[in-house]
């Protein structure tokens, strides 16, 4: 492929995403916009958020985020996702999240694993397909959502007496650019993808099991999580 066939290959690849990008951006602002007034939250209520939180972000996003590495084609996506494994790594991200959740007396447990439970399975489920350009898609909307919900989360977090802020104060920051990386991901992604692409609606379809579990950790209101788990019938 020459320079020029390439250079115009790659804009009408980016004028493709701008649509997902789009969409993203709303789910987000929906998402937010749902979150419960923290003034109106009891104690407990703001515990569960920052445990089911804590329970889903904890154990999974490095996971999901290696998914996307094994899953993804295009060296530029490669050396982008390597970047942010290796932030994560590094600096010990699920350490940081650990020491908030502790410091906010939010530390997960069983009811706050169960309340996720059968939400995060399908997300888990759906990343093991190793679906290049669906995995980076989902990925880009959760840091583009955590980076806009840190100074909620912390707003939370400060309401239960906590002064630790270090999770939330470095993801309100570098999470905006790993968003911003993990679009250029897509872009080059969707570049190498088979044409056609399928349409936006399967294309967002870890976004829509991402934004579910996200609305189970803010909204989660008891009684469910248990009957889930067991398969068992709820009337």
């Amino acid at each position: 492929m020459t320079p020029e066939l390439r250079r115009s290959f790659v804009a009408a690849t980016q004028t493709r995403t701008v649509p997902l990008h789009d969409q993203i951006d709303g789910a987000i602002q929906d998402l937010l916009a749902s979150c419960p007034d923290p003034t109106r939250l009891s104690a407990d209520e703001r515990r569960g958020i920052i445990a089911r939180y804590a329970a889903v972000l904890e154990g999974n996003f490095i996971y999901w985020m290696t998914a996307a590495q094994l899953a993804s084609a295009s060296a530029e996506a490669h050396a982008i996702i390597r970047d942010n494994l290796l932030e994560e790594v590094r600096d010990n991200h699920p350490g940081m999240l650990r020491r908030f959740a502790l410091a906010a007396h939010a530390i997960p447990t069983d009811t706050d694993v169960l309340a996720v439970h059968r939400n995060l399975q399908n997300v888990r489920l759906f990343v093991g397909r190793l679906s290049g350009v669906k995995i980076v898609l989902m990925m880009a909307f959760f840091e583009g959502w955590i980076t806009r919900f840190m100074p909620y989360l912390a707003e939370l977090a400060r309401r239960q007496g906590s002064t630790e802020q270090e999770y939330t104060d470095v993801h309100g920051v570098c999470d905006v650019v790993h968003t911003q990386e993990l679009f250029r991901a897509l872009d080059a992604e969707m570049a190498l993808a088979p044409a056609p692409l399928p349409p936006a609606t399967q294309l967002l379809e870890g976004v829509g099991l991402l934004r579910t579990l996200i609305e189970n950790i803010v909204h989660f209101s008891g009684g469910v999580g248990s009957d889930r788990l067991s398969g068992a019938r709820t009337t």
